[in-house]
């Protein structure tokens, strides 16, 4: 059965409380924590790009979720 928009939703909030919590005792800063949290949903974006683009077949439709994942790519580069 397909996840929902709220359960992906809940998912990513776990996620960043977890890397908060993970990283407590390591000190990072406010900014490191920013953008290793904006990286997560960067990633978990393009998975879901990437899972549509498998199984999409008009080509325009294709077209955009390729410029998508291309401009993810360059955004998660930057972060990391």
């Amino acid at each position: 059965m397909a996840r929902g928009w709220e359960s992906k939703d809940v998912e990513s909030q776990v996620a960043d409380r977890k890397i908060v919590a993970d990283n407590s005792g390591k000190k990072k800063s406010p900014e490191e924590l920013r953008r290793e949290v904006e990286r997560r949903g960067l990633v978990l974006s393009r998975t879901r790009i990437k899972n549509d683009l498998e199984t999409a077949t008009h080509p325009h439709h294709r077209k955009s979720l390729e410029a998508a994942l291309e401009h993810l790519d360059k955004k998660i580069a930057e972060l990391s």
